[in-house]
C-alpha cells in the first residue's frame, strides 16, 4: 500500500480564501445600488481636478502675465519723490582775510518734490524681450495641450487597467475553484486507494499556486483603483465594464504615413519644441539688441521750499527733452551673451529634431502594434476555444486512464491563462489605439467619448477601498491664491 500523509481537504483549505472573498462578494452584491461611473465622467473629473494639469494651467497664466511685464517697459514711466526735513546748521569757520569771525547757528525746515516722466522712443532690448514673451506663450500653450492629452491617456489607461485586472481576477478565481474541485476529487480517490499520493500532491501544488495567483490579482485590482484616484482626486466604488462585442478594427486612416503626417501637424510635443526654437531665436535678438542705442523722451518738474533765515522762499524748475544712451564697451559681456544665446538656439534646434524623430518612431510603432492587436485579439479568443476543447479531451482521457492528473492540471492552467491573455489583448488594443491618437496629437474628449460608447451599464466592476480620512484631506489642496488686481 502506498504511504500516506495528512493532506488538508480542499474544502478546509478553501475556507480562508472564501472568507477573504466575502467582502468583495458583498461589494459585488451592492453593485446594483451604486451608480457606476463611466470613462467620460471620470475623464471630466480629471480635467477639473488633476494636480499636474492644474499646475500647467497656472504656469500658462504666469507666462501670459510675463508678456504684460515686458510690455510695461515700453509704456510711459512716471515716478514721484518727495522729502520733508528739519535741518540744523552751525558754522564757526572764518577767512584769514577777515578781522574776526562770528559763529552762526541756524535751524530750519525744508521740503522738496520731484516728478519725472519718460517714454521709450526706441528700445530694441525691451522690444525683443516682448517678442520673446510672445513666443514663450506659444510654447507654453502647446505644453499645456500636451499635458491635457497626457491626462486623457493616463485616465484611460488607469480605467482600462482596472477592467483588465478585474477580468484577470475573475479568471484566477475560476481557476482556483476548478483546481480546488480537482484537488477534492484527487483526495477522495486517494482515500479509497485509487491513485497515489503523488497525484494529490500535484493537485495540492497547483491549487496553492492558483490561490497565490488569485491573491496577486486582487492586489492588482486594488492598486489599479488607487491609481485612478490619484489622477482625479476622487474615489470610485464602481465603474462600467467593456462590452464583449466591442469593435476591434484597424486604425483609420489605414496608412502609417498618414498618421505620421497627422503627428507632424498636430502633436503638441512637436509643436512645443518648434516654438522653443522661436523662443531661443528671440533670445538671440535680445542679446544683439544690447549693442543698440536707447532713445527716450523725458520730462521732470522739481519744487523746493525752505524757511532758512538767510534764504527763504520757494524754488521750482521744469525740464523736457530727449535722451540717448549708447553702449560703447561692456567688457565683452554683450558679445559673450550673443554667443551664449546662439548656442542655446542650436541646442533647441537639435531638441526639436530629436522630438520629431521620437514622435515619428512612436507613431510608426503604435500603428504597427494596433494593427497587430486586431489579429492578436482574434487569435486569443480562438485560443480560449481551443484550450477549452483540449481541457475537455484531457479530462475524458483522465477518466479512462490515458491521461494523468498532471495533464489535467496543465490543461486547466492553459485555459485560464488563455482567458487572461485574451483580456490583456483586448485592453492592449484599446490603450494602444488611444496612445496612437495621443502621439499623433488627435486625442481629445471626443475620442474618449467614442471609446466610452464601448462600455456597458449592465455590468460594472466594484471594489471597496479602505477608509482613509487623512488621505482624503491631503487630496483637498484648498482654494488657489488670487492675485491682486
Amino acid at each position: 500500500m502506498m504511504p500516506s500523509r495528512p493532506v488538508k481537504p480542499a474544502s478546509c483549505a478553501a475556507r480562508p480564501a472564501r472568507r477573504a472573498l466575502l467582502p468583495m462578494l458583498v461589494a459585488s452584491l451592492m453593485a446594483g445600488q451604486v451608480q457606476a461611473a463611466d470613462l467620460l465622467t471620470i475623464t471630466r473629473d480629471a480635467l477639473e481636478n488633476n494636480a499636474e494639469l492644474a499646475a500647467a494651467r497656472s504656469e500658462t497664466n504666469s507666462v501670459e502675465a510675463g508678456r504684460d511685464v515686458e510690455r510695461g517697459d515700453l509704456l510711459p514711466q512716471v515716478n514721484a519723490s518727495g522729502q520733508v526735513a528739519h535741518n540744523e546748521q552751525f558754522e564757526s569757520q572764518s577767512s584769514k582775510f577777515s578781522v574776526g569771525s562770528t559763529p552762526s547757528d541756524d535751524s530750519y525746515n525744508s521740503a522738496s518734490l520731484t516728478l519725472e516722466a519718460s517714454q521709450a522712443l526706441y528700445d530694441a532690448v525691451n522690444s525683443a524681450e516682448l517678442e520673446q514673451a510672445e513666443r514663450q506663450i506659444d510654447q507654453q500653450t502647446y505644453q499645456l495641450a500636451a499635458t491635457e492629452q497626457q491626462v486623457l491617456i493616463d485616465v484611460a489607461s488607469a480605467y482600462f487597467d482596472i477592467l483588465r485586472a478585474h477580468e484577470i481576477l475573475e479568471a484566477r478565481r475560476a481557476q482556483e475553484r476548478a483546481i480546488g474541485r480537482q484537488l477534492e476529487q484527487a483526495q477522495e480517490q486517494f482515500d479509497v486507494g485509487l491513485i497515489a499520493v503523488t497525484e494529490v500532491e500535484e493537485a495540492q501544488a497547483s491549487y496553492d499556486q492558483s490561490r497565490a495567483d488569485r491573491i496577486s490579482a486582487e492586489s492588482d485590482l486594488q492598486v489599479a483603483f488607487e491609481a485612478l484616484e490619484r489622477l482625479t482626486g476622487k474615489r470610485y466604488d464602481s465603474i462600467e465594464s467593456l462590452e464583449e462585442a466591442m469593435p476591434v478594427t484597424p486604425p483609420e486612416p489605414a496608412k502609417r504615413g498618414a498618421w505620421v503626417d497627422l503627428a507632424m501637424e498636430n502633436s503638441p510635443l512637436v509643436l512645443a519644441q518648434q516654438a522653443g526654437v522661436e523662443v531661443s531665436r528671440s533670445a538671440v535678438d535680445v542679446s544683439k539688441a544690447q549693442r543698440l542705442p536707447v532713445v527716450e523722451a523725458f520730462a521732470n518738474y522739481q519744487y523746493a521750499d525752505s524757511d532758512n533765515d538767510t534764504l527763504k522762499g520757494e524754488d521750482s524748475s521744469a525740464q523736457v527733452g530727449v535722451g540717448v544712451s549708447v553702449p560703447l564697451y561692456t567688457g565683452g559681456r554683450t558679445s559673450a551673451g550673443i554667443r551664449q544665446s546662439t548656442y542655446a538656439l542650436e541646442s533647441s534646434q537639435y531638441n526639436f529634431e530629436a522630438q520629431r524623430r521620437d514622435t515619428v518612431q512612436q507613431v510608426r510603432s503604435l500603428f504597427t502594434q494596433v494593427s497587430n492587436d486586431v489579429s492578436t485579439v482574434e487569435a486569443r479568443a480562438q485560443a480560449i476555444v481551443s484550450n477549452r476543447s483540449a481541457l475537455e479531451a484531457t479530462r475524458a482521457g483522465y477518466e479512462v486512464g490515458t491521461r494523468n492528473i498532471v495533464d489535467v492540471l496543465n490543461a486547466e492552467q492553459s485555459l485560464y491563462d488563455a482567458i487572461a491573455n485574451h483580456a490583456d489583448a483586448r485592453y492592449d488594443y484599446v490603450i494602444n489605439l488611444l496612445t496612437l491618437r495621443q502621439q499623433s496629437g488627435t486625442l481629445d474628449v471626443d475620442a474618449i467619448e467614442e471609446v466610452n460608447g464601448w462600455l456597458t451599464e449592465s455590468e460594472s466592476v466594484t471594489f471597496t477601498l479602505p477608509e482613509e480620512g487623512r488621505y482624503d484631506q491631503v487630496l483637498d489642496i484648498g482654494a488657489p491664491p488670487q492675485p491682486d488686481a
